[in-house]
């Protein structure tokens, strides 16, 4: 236990990290470059995203759960190390080609300088090894060295971007920074692996799993960049800077939830290897509530301020990005509770097929739903076509494991927080009618009463259910005494 702890203490860290540093660069950039310089890095950057993809296919979760799998065996974890790269590599030099054919001759030309300076986001996936490291759980030297880069990246935006003329620099920043990222872990590999010249022959077994690992990225990449693909397409760029805005507001709290599945994944793919269904039970049920807790209080939280904190945080062109905020609050609930089925469970237990299926769903959902509502509501639409994606594979997953995991008692031990959540939204919307404040003033105070009333409601039912819990517990042991 105590090295969960250890690794979700350094996730999370990273992951504060990552709420923290747009929460100080996001104001200024949106200001500087304005929506339409903002929209146009979003959209080339999710064109740019979507294609590097290709070259990881689905490494990150296969090599992690592979090498977490095989422990400490320094001569397995080598040769499935240097066999899956081999296939990372491969795939991305394919990408690469394909990137700049596209540069060349599909993309529109007054986007093309952005598109070349983000050939930097292609390499990185050539050098993106995090997977092996999460695998052996080090996570400490993956996040310090993330986060040194993104505090430097932070201090060359304030230096060097100064008006909308600094959207090419702006570019360069972010990708470099990608890149650098990965470059730097290498170094370290020799301390963990020895090199094993890889072979076809044992390449072969991880390009299957490989290539079926990749689908549900394929399909979440459908509904978390195409949403700004089709924005650019089918409406004003400056639309697309709306929705980057309102998408990195509610992804930004979800960094704890990504800790918590960055620490389980590996934990729970030993767990299963070695037959621990007790331990695998007791974490899922953990795993669960913190989610379900966390969850409510970031949706309804973010949504009960999301009107005021828009134009106060992003400026005043950024006004209506506070609908499409409260139009996307709730899919932090179904993220998360999805997130802990995938992570834990369906991967661990190399349940791909659930998974992929899921996502495929979402994906699909998605597309339809925007190409009918983006071209009549824009970001608005867009929106929607998330909220329903996201939904729809939670549903799915839920129903997959509805006979092997307990969904009933987590929704019943969840339904509380949800309440709490709801009760914290309605005592905000209420204080903001009677407070005669505009502005910060009336964010910091809808946020200390939000928290403060939150936090004493869940402190009240933990109390209750624990303290009962262990009543419970006592009583059956006094009467297994009494028997004997």
């Amino acid at each position: 236990m105590s090295s969960i702890r250890k690794n979700f203490a350094y996730s999370i860290s990273y992951q504060v990290l990552i709420i923290i540093l747009p929460l100080i660069t996001s104001p200024y950039v949106s200001r500087v470059l304005g929506a339409s310089g903002l929209g146009a890095y979003a959209y080339t950057n999710s064109i740019t995203s979507f294609i590097a993809m290709f070259g990881l296919l689905g490494i990150n979760n296969h090599g992690n759960r592979t090498i977490a799998a095989l422990g400490m065996d320094k001569d397995k974890r080598s040769d499935a190390f240097w066999n899956i790269w081999a296939i990372q590599a491969l795939f991305t030099t394919i990408t690469l080609i394909a990137y700049i054919i596209y540069i060349i001759f599909l993309c529109k030309v007054e986007y093309q300088t952005l598109f070349y300076i983000e050939i930097m986001i292609i390499l990185s996936s050539l050098f993106d090894i995090n997977w092996f490291f999460f695998g052996i759980e080090k996570f400490k030297l993956t996040m310090t060295r993330s986060s040194i880069i993104m505090l430097l990246s932070l201090i060359l935006i304030f230096l060097l971007v100064r008006n909308k003329n600094g959207l090419i620099m702006y570019t360069i920043i972010l990708a470099g920074g990608i890149l650098l990222s990965n470059l730097l872990l290498w170094p370290y590999l020799r301390n963990e692996i020895s090199f094993v010249k890889p072979s076809i022959r044992k390449m072969l077994p991880h390009l299957k799993p490989i290539v079926i690992m990749f689908l549900p990225v394929l399909g979440v990449s459908i509904y978390k960049r195409m949403d700004k693909i089709m924005l650019g397409f089918m409406t004003e760029i400056s639309e697309v800077g709306l929705y980057e805005n309102a998408e990195k507001t509610i992804t930004m709290p979800m960094g704890v939830i990504a800790a918590l599945g960055n620490v389980m994944l590996p934990k729970m793919s030993f767990l299963f290897a070695n037959n621990a269904k007790e331990k695998v039970n007791y974490y899922m049920d953990k795993s669960m509530e913190f989610t379900c807790c966390i969850s409510s209080a970031m949706a309804f939280g973010i949504a009960s301020i999301a009107n005021c904190f828009c134009p106060i945080f992003f400026g005043e062109e950024f006004l209506t990005a506070g609908k499409l905020i409260m139009i996307l609050s709730p899919t932090i609930i179904f993220i998360s509770w999805a997130s802990v089925i995938k992570t834990q469970y369906l991967i661990p237990l190399h349940r791909d097929k659930e998974f992929i299926l899921s996502v495929g769903f979402g994906a699909i959902a998605n597309l339809v739903f925007n190409i009918i509502l983006i071209p009549k509501a824009g970001a608005q639409g867009a929106a929607l076509g998330t909220f329903f994606a996201e939904l729809i594979v939670m549903l799915y997953q839920s129903f997959c494991v509805r006979n092997e995991l307990p969904i009933s008692k987590y929704l019943k031990n969840g339904r509380f927080y949800f309440f709490a959540g709801i009760v914290m939204y309605t005592s905000i919307k209420i204080a903001e009618n009677f407070l005669n404040l505009t502005g910060i003033p009336l964010i910091i105070i809808e946020i200390g009463l939000g928290g403060t009333i939150y936090c004493i409601l869940c402190g009240i039912y933990i109390w209750k259910h624990y303290n009962f819990t262990i009543k419970t517990i006592l009583i059956k042991k006094a009467r297994r005494q009494s028997n004997k």
